[in-house]
């Protein structure tokens, strides 16, 4: 058995905000290893590997701590007394430069933002800080509003290349908003892959949070696309590879194939570079430019590079590794061309994310389009080569051992160092927020208790060697509240599985909203059965499914049990799986009767089946959920969940379109024609939440 932690490296682990123990369930306490420990440490920048060199760590963190005046950033609420502030001595003098370029002597009554803070004590010590300024919460939505949740690759239309893209999605925004009535669309994460072959399909292990992935481009609807020209007709051509792409997908069985479209749109989007650019269209180009900055310049820098060297930086000519040394900054220039490419594709992609959203408000969505933020990023991607000294250096992202998963769980994302973070004001997070704001008129962030902790894995070790490592969850909320706040945006957390104590209430306290899956609400202090939907809570996007689980007619036929079987995946004879799977569909659908739900079906055939997937959904309505999501599979009865923890080859993630009950691909036309959905969006339309208001109106539900 490992060692635990001596005392004096738990105290020193403390200080730096590591963990050496955590609860994988109430009644239960886990110590972490030492070498876990030190090695978190050593992440963070502190020699912890020998008695002596803890000893000395310890006394020099207490030393800072006692002699420093602030913090390296430092909260204030508008409205409420700033904490950190007001343990400073009396008499000390402050002198604030706000990111406006005002100059004030006092914090009162200053404008939101990150702006410089220095204090000066009577003792003639002098402080420097970030001083972050945000509302005391996010506004929530003051009505009700239903959407749909869709994973944009798997939604194609007869106009899509191979997989959907963004004028499919502004055509879904604008068809469900003005015919259907609803009040947001969810997508999933749309950052930038890594290029490669094959292309890591995961949207959730980009190789930038920051920038969108152009592989998601409408290309006709690029304006230059119209001006490409040659004796051969190229556009023709492109059209004709983009129609084969498509049809292999709707009409032949195949997989989406993300590498074949990005090749094909590569070639198109080569062609329409060699457009000249109008003079209006140029100003938008240079205004884009200049307000993107150096973290433009260095995500294209990353792709041009990876062109010449691939996209494993860390196999790069050692001058390149570095994203300001010399040797890159002359590659970049011998690379301009290609530079100003990939810069290029992040203004036309932007443009689109933009106007989808556009169209999502003109429909008269109050919402719109949610997007999702990842919650980390891959070792080999533009974020982590463009901002290496803010990651940690040999850690990845995972999760302990839990009921769920005996062995944890290593997800290869690399963890921000919060001690670095905090130095900076929260720089390449305030700015990769205001980025995804752009467009978004909510954000819903995946794993959102990572704003207060995250279990570190050391490369090489297995997840059970790894141990929390604490945020400053009110710096990291207050950046968030203001970025929100600023964009107008909603902000929904994914807040499932294992929570600490405190993590929702202090969400909610800043007008953060949860998600809540049905199938996962019960009452587990008490009975463990059903929650009956007025025990639901109001501040959330409550869904009956999500991409990470069965759809909804799978989970009530049970074929999610015959599919995990299939692959081996299942930990239990499948008579028990089976078992539990009915037992767990039989008590939802018995509190479904009782509530008047779900009358007058029985037997196993579709109809039954469909009006069961319209009583889950009566429910959802029953509870005071601000926002309701509908897996738009769901609508016409898809069988296949988009991804299946636990697998990689075995099972085709991430790379499905949405199909019909008997698994025949659906493409966006026959969804806004399909009864089955029709049915099941009028369910939402008619029913009234306990109020008598309409889910998609604007009052406030009743909680």
């Amino acid at each position: 058995m490992t060692a635990p932690p001596g005392e004096e490296l738990a105290r020193l682990a403390a200080l730096h905000g590591v963990a050496t123990s955590y609860q994988p369930s109430p009644d239960r306490t886990v110590t972490a290893s030492a070498g876990a420990v030190t090695r978190a440490l050593a992440a963070l920048g502190v020699d912890a590997g020998t008695p002596k060199a803890v000893r000395a760590a310890l006394a020099a963190r207490e030393r800072e701590l006692r002699e420093r005046l602030l913090p390296p950033t430092v909260v204030c609420w508008r409205g409420s007394p700033c904490e950190a502030l007001a343990a400073l001595p009396e008499g000390t003098a402050l002198r604030v430069e706000t990111e406006q370029g005002e100059f004030r002597d006092s914090v009162g009554q200053l404008p939101l933002g990150v702006h410089r803070l220095t204090a000066t004590a009577p003792d003639g010590r002098t402080g420097h800080a970030h001083l972050v300024v945000a509302p005391p919460r996010l506004p929530t939505p003051t009505g009700r509003s239903y959407g749909l949740l869709v994973q944009l690759y798997s939604l194609l239309s007869r106009r899509s290349w191979g997989m959907g893209d963004l004028g499919d999605l502004s055509e879904l925004t604008s068809w469900a908003g003005r015919a259907l009535g609803a009040g947001f669309v969810q997508v999933n994460p749309l950052h930038a892959a890594v290029p490669g072959t094959p292309t890591d399909p995961s949207p959730y292990r980009p190789s930038s949070r920051r920038f969108p992935d152009p592989v998601h481009l409408r290309v006709e609807d690029v304006p230059e696309f119209a001006y490409v020209r040659d004796d051969d007709d190229p556009r023709s051509a492109l059209l004709d590879r983009a129609g084969r792409l498509r049809e292999a997908v709707l009409e032949k069985g195949e997989l989406i194939d993300r590498d074949a479209v990005w090749e094909l749109k590569r070639e198109a989007l080569e062609l329409i570079a060699r457009v000249p650019l109008g003079p209006g269209r140029r100003a938008a180009y240079c205004d884009f430019l200049a307000e993107q900055g150096q973290a433009l310049e260095d995500h294209a820098t990353w792709c041009a590079l990876a062109e010449v060297h691939g996209s494993q930086w860390r196999r790069w000519p050692a001058g390149l590794r570095d994203p300001r040394s010399a040797e890159t900054t002359r590659a970049r220039g011998e690379l301009m061309d290609r530079v100003d490419f990939h810069s290029r594709l992040a203004w036309l992609t932007d443009a689109q994310l933009t106007a989808a959203q556009r169209a999502a408000r003109e429909a008269g969505m109050p919402v719109g389009i949610v997007h999702d933020l990842a919650v980390g990023v891959h070792p080999e991607g533009a974020d982590a080569w463009a901002q290496q000294e803010y990651f940690a250096a040999g850690m990845s992202v995972g999760a302990p051992p839990d009921a769920f998963n005996a062995r944890g769980q290593d997800w290869g994302l690399p963890p921000w160092r919060p001690d670095r973070l905090a130095a900076s004001g929260y720089a390449p997070y305030r700015w990769l927020l205001k980025a995804l704001f752009r467009y978004a008129g909510a954000l819903r962030i995946d794993h959102v208790m990572g704003l207060f902790r995250l279990w570190w894995v050391p490369q090489g070790e297995p997840p059970t060697e790894g141990a929390y490592v604490r945020y400053d969850a009110e710096a990291m909320l207050a950046v968030l509240v203001l970025e929100a706040s600023l964009a107008g945006s909603v902000v929904i957390g994914e807040d499932l599985g294992t929570v600490e104590p405190g993590v929702r209430e202090t969400l909610r306290e800043r007008g953060v909203l949860g998600t809540s899956v049905l199938w996962f609400e019960r009452d587990w202090e008490g009975d463990g059965r059903p929650l009956p939907p007025d025990r639901w809570r109001d501040d959330c996007l409550a869904t009956a499914t999500t991409h990470d689980l069965p759809s909804t007619a799978a989970r009530l036929t049970g074929e999610h049990v015959e599919l995990r079987d299939s692959l081996g995946l299942l930990t239990r004879p499948v008579e028990e799986e089976r078992a539990e799977a009915a037992n767990d569909t039989a008590e939802w659908l018995g509190l479904l009767t009782r509530l008047g739900l779900l009358a007058g079906t029985g037997g196993g055939d579709r109809s039954s089946e469909e009006a069961e997937v319209q009583a889950v959904h009566r429910f959802l309505l029953r509870t005071p959920a601000r926002m309701i999501g509908v897996w738009l599979p769901d609508g016409v009865g898809d069988r296949r969940p988009q991804n299946l923890p636990g697998t990689w080859d075995q099972y085709p993630n991430w790379r499905l379109p949405i199909a019909d009950a008997t698994g025949h691909p659906v493409t966006l036309e026959e969804l806004a024609a399909s009864p089955r959905l029709r049915a099941l969006v009028e369910v939402l339309r008619e029913e009234h939440d306990p109020a008598g208001n309409s889910p998609s109106g604007q009052a406030s539900p009743q909680a």
